[in-house]
């Protein structure tokens, strides 16, 4: 899960994983009929895994702006070859690349002009009213242009209320720094993504690092949205690591960690928390 755009920093990210800087495994224990895989463009034309638990496929293409030019491929492999063998996870979710160019709006062409915001009314400029109107259009269009076309191609439900959808938070994509006033936009265009996403039906929940989610968002307060959200804790490089990182504080206080990813051979691995 990286993105081009680079305002904050960049993790040291694989080419190939979503691992957000931390090296894959150079052995894996022993795989089990629960463990799970999540894929995304790097893995275009590879050879993907044989009957996963459960498989998460990013929508996105590195950056929120951007599809996966393999989602109708992927998303056919998820519902065919995903078994259901544990039962807290759905057998196919999805995740979504997430940004905030507000401070480098003159750069692109998709900050909005205008928008009605819980934040009060967008007016074009780097508000936090403009972030959340910016999160809420490009969770649109993840939805609307990329995701309904490819899961009708690959014929799978194409209703984005019936699945579960990620939000992956990186330094690797570009988001604004420097400030408290600049994080609290940032946890804005997440809020305008996940009330988008929320809006169809979707339960949506949180994929990070502890330092990139702090770096990015600070401290979330009770009574933003994404308080309540779940975790999906990145970082681990075994399977052992990704089962301690199940008891580990979840990204918000409000929410619960309830996956775990770990990263071997360049492919990533994800642990269902409580299974």
């Amino acid at each position: 899960m990286t993105g081009g755009g680079r305002v904050l920093g960049v993790a040291a990210v694989a080419v190939a994983t979503l691992a957000l800087g931390v090296p894959a495994a150079a052995a894996d224990p022993g795989d089990s009929r629960e463990v799970g895989y999540d894929v995304s463009h790097p893995q275009c034309g590879a050879e993907l895994p044989d009957r996963p638990a459960f498989a998460v496929v990013g929508v996105n293409g590195g950056l929120a702006t951007r599809p996966n030019p393999c989602l109708a491929e992927q998303l056919a492999w998820a519902a065919a070859e995903s078994t259901g063998e544990v039962a807290a996870q759905p057998r196919l979710q999805l995740y979504v690349n997430t940004a905030n160019p507000g401070q480098v709006r003159d750069r692109v062409t998709t900050w909005p002009a205008r928008g009605r915001t819980p934040y009060g009314r967008c007016e074009g400029d780097n508000s936090r009213a403009c972030s959340w109107q910016y999160g809420w259009e490009r969770a649109a269009v993840t939805v609307e242009e990329f995701f309904v076309p490819a899961a009708e191609a690959a014929g799978v439900d194409p209703d984005p209320g019936h699945h579960t959808w990620w939000l992956d938070v990186e330094t690797a994509n570009t988001w604004q720094r420097g400030s408290a006033p600049a994080r609290a936009r940032n946890r804005a265009t997440l809020e305008g993504m996940a009330a988008r996403l929320s809006a169809t039906g979707a339960e949506v929940g949180l994929y990070s690092t502890h330092y990139q989610w702090r770096r990015i968002t600070g401290v979330v307060p009770e009574d933003s949205p994404l308080h309540d959200l779940d975790s999906w804790l990145a970082g681990a490089t075994s399977p052992r690591g990704a089962r301690a990182a199940c008891l580990r504080e979840p990204l918000v206080d409000g929410g619960e960690v309830v996956l775990t990813q770990y990263v071997v051979d360049g492919l990533d691995h994800d642990h269902s928390c409580g299974s």
